[in-house]
């Protein structure tokens, strides 16, 4: 049977993640541990499967406007996968990942870290167009592939972990590393599709572990499905900047008290 409580949290996530490709993670996360009392274990587990999930319905339907980058997208999850899939053998390999005592302050600290990086991102984009610009410009360029995919894979370290950072974290990275290249719409697009077989990656050993709760997720989904599907629709005709912003002063709250609890 649906909790529709968890349904409401899942609507609201799936608005955002729509509008703005960010919350999967950064606002699920905290809300299940915050609000409903999920063990930190539980709640990445559930989380990565939910985000998955919530985001091929969007990705979809910002494919059909085509405005995924494809080739970043690979070059992203060029570090991303491997390094998710390696956290998710070292931890079934040694210390369980129920007994991993500091998953709270890990989670409250990144959530602080995305906020600050969504916070800034316009700073963050004027220091790299001027790089992209300047007497610097055909190095920096040279070095994109490269830095795509280091930044995947410290993505991948990250979601593994917490289940935070695909979407939020990573929409700043490349907001920093395709200053010209990425548009808002083509930015949440690119940004949804990398995230996708990353959380499934990362997702894979808490699956197998039984951490994931199935009744909690089915019920998230209810409400994320048809909210995602309506934010998808219209992130193509508003600017979600203001939002990016709200969300970070309240994520930054969320870390916080995460980061006490």
């Amino acid at each position: 049977m649906i909790d529709w409580n968890y349904s409401i949290a899942g609507a609201v996530t799936g608005a955002l993640v729509g509008l703005t490709g960010v919350g999967g993670g950064a606002l699920m996360t905290p809300i299940l541990l915050l609000i409903f009392g999920i063990s930190p274990t539980t709640a990445i587990a559930t989380d990565l499967w939910f985000a998955a999930i919530t985001k091929i319905v969007g990705a979809s339907i910002h494919h059909q406007s085509g405005q995924i980058d494809w080739q970043v997208a690979k070059r992203l999850w060029l570090g991303s996968i491997p390094m998710a899939l390696l956290v998710v053998i070292a931890l079934s390999l040694g210390e369980s990942v129920s007994k991993i005592s500091w998953l709270n302050h890990a989670i409250g600290g990144i959530v602080i870290l995305t906020a600050l990086g969504m916070f800034f991102s316009h700073r963050l984009m004027e220091v790299a167009r001027a790089k992209r610009t300047g007497s610097g410009a055909q190095r920096f360029k040279q070095l994109q592939p490269a830095l795509t995919t280091l930044a995947g894979a410290m993505l991948g370290i990250i979601v593994a972990l917490t289940s935070i950072g695909a979407g939020a974290l990573g929409s700043v990275l490349l907001v920093y590393l395709y200053p010209l290249r990425m548009t808002p719409h083509r930015l949440v697009a690119t940004d949804l599709v990398h995230a996708i077989p990353l959380a499934v990656a990362a997702g894979l050993g808490y699956l197998f572990a039984g951490k994931v709760d199935g009744h909690m997720l089915v019920s998230l989904l209810a409400g994320s499905i048809p909210s995602v599907i309506v934010g998808s629709l219209l992130a193509r005709k508003v600017s979600a900047d203001w939002i990016k912003r709200i969300l970070a002063v309240a994520l930054i709250g969320i870390g916080a008290k995460t980061l006490l609890s």
